[in-house]
């Protein structure tokens, strides 16, 4: 699990690289080609980056996907849970074991929909407008990435059914920053 667990956070880390350097060239493309600066301005002016704004938004779609993943094995999603923690344990147990069940249901009935739509698209000959990539490439993010959120899911189900413990986010906590030891 570890080894999926790094994979899908270098993943959306790698998507949010990209699209933030590629829109801080489109950037500079557009406004420093303006300035007299020669070796900038002629580097500049060569790029063509009319390409740049459609791929920023298919590594957006991407990264939203796998993130929506990430989010349920984190548990940085929003929950209403008023009603549910009024609950005696064992009708909250249930009813989160539903929830979770359902979540995993209706993310796998997704993937599954989007492979379908997949599998038709990529029988055409369809291609982005700019970048001129089959159509096929950009929607696979919707199988992939609502069948990883259905397994987070179940996978979040299974924990508490073992451990009686939600996945809890400290917005307070930055991981990588030990707290200072005083002496």
């Amino acid at each position: 699990m570890k080894l999926l667990d790094h994979l899908e956070e270098y993943l959306i880390a790698l998507l949010m690289a990209t699209a933030t350097l590629i829109t801080f060239v489109a950037v500079l493309h557009r406004y420093m080609s303006g300035f007299n600066i020669p070796v900038v301005q002629d580097y500049l002016i060569s790029l063509n980056t009319s390409w740049a704004q459609e791929l920023t938004i298919y590594l957006f779609v991407w990264m939203a996907k796998f993130g929506a993943a990430y989010g349920v094995r984190s548990g940085i999603h929003v929950g209403v849970d008023v009603l549910v923690n009024r609950l005696d344990e064992k009708k909250k147990k249930l009813f989160v074991l539903i929830s979770l069940g359902s979540g995993a249901l209706f993310t796998g009935i997704i993937g599954t929909l989007g492979a379908y739509f997949v599998y038709g698209i990529a029988h055409t000959d369809q291609t982005s407008p700019d970048m001129e990539i089959p159509m096929w490439w950009v929607y696979m993010a919707i199988p992939l990435g609502s069948y990883l959120m259905s397994f987070r899911f179940l996978q979040v189900g299974w924990n508490f059914l073992k451990t009686g413990e939600l996945p809890k986010h400290d917005h307070a906590h930055v991981e990588g920053l030990e707290e200072e030891v005083r002496a």
